[in-house]
């Protein structure tokens, strides 16, 4: 069977949590919510109030991981300053997941490109995953949805040099890009595989930059709003939305898909596919919330 996509064109906090409500999904256990803080100066990334509804209603703790180059996430201390501006911890219970070592390490036998993801050690404190995932550009990866929350999200600022040098953390940034893809896929497997597939995925497309909620100085958004999808497959859910972009016949449109085609951004979904992480054909279904 292909797996469920479901799509709502209605862009609201409420409208995510109604989207959760609708899917039948229930997360159990101690929920980690996985989110992206932006970077300081960036007008595009979704603020604490969009996704409240939803965190609140599933009773998960908030969590980020730092960064791996220069800017206001790179350390612990700075990060906390940083998710304190922007308001994470005056509306939930937050957590930095690589904030204390040694990393937590997972095996990827099979990886394409990586053996090993480094991933924070506070994943260790929870039995399943809520992703929320902003879709947008990406300077390298072409865009970011699921997988990249999955991948570059959940690894600790070591594990992001290891999966940008395809293993290679002394000279990380000229990898070729196929090479940093295809362990964005490795390691995206290797934390589905530790949560036991225990994850459900909301995408939001929404302040469709061809720039990254890590980039500072950022464009600003290039084509109108889509909505909101939730899925329990990760491969799934970002096909969809690249499939809603390529249809749409905004005026903006052509400036995102240069961004992902220039940068190869399909080549993360099929390596996914490739390793069984899920499946490319999908069924759609729209709700009017």
């Amino acid at each position: 069977m292909r797996p469920k996509v479901y799509f709502t064109r209605t862009l609201t906090p409420e409208a995510v949590l109604a989207l959760y409500k609708k899917s039948g999904y229930e997360l159990k256990g101690k929920i980690a919510v996985k989110v992206h803080s932006g970077e300081r100066g960036n007008q595009n990334y979704l603020k604490p109030g969009f996704w409240k509804p939803v965190a609140d209603y599933v009773g998960g703790v908030v969590v980020e991981c730092n960064t791996a180059y220069d800017g206001a996430r790179n350390t612990t201390d700075r990060h906390r300053e940083l998710v304190r501006e922007h308001g994470w911890t005056d509306t939930f219970d937050f957590e930095i997941l690589d904030a204390e070592g040694p990393d937590l390490v997972l095996d990827i036998p099979d990886g394409m490109q990586i053996k090993k993801n480094y991933i924070g050690k506070g994943t260790e404190k929870y039995d399943s995953m809520l992703v929320l995932s902003h879709f947008k550009g990406h300077p390298m990866g072409g865009y970011g949805g699921a997988l990249k929350q999955l991948s570059i999200g959940m690894a600790s600022s070591y594990g992001k040099l290891n999966i940008h040098g395809a293993g290679n953390t002394e000279d990380p940034w000229s990898t070729p890009n196929d090479l940093f893809l295809e362990s964005m896929a490795d390691a995206a497997g290797s934390v589905i595989r530790y949560f036991d597939s225990k994850i459900v995925y909301i995408n939001v497309m929404k302040n469709m930059s061809v720039d990254c909620d890590c980039c500072e100085i950022a464009e600003d958004p290039c084509m109108e709003d889509i909505g909101i999808l939730l899925s329990l497959d990760p491969v799934a859910i970002d096909q969809a939305c690249l499939d809603l972009v390529y249809s749409s016949d905004d005026p903006g449109r052509d400036h995102l898909v240069e961004r992902i085609e220039s940068r190869h951004g399909i080549h993360t979904i099929e390596a996914a596919a490739e390793q069984g992480l899920g499946s490319r054909e999908y069924e759609l279904i729209e709700l009017e919330i």
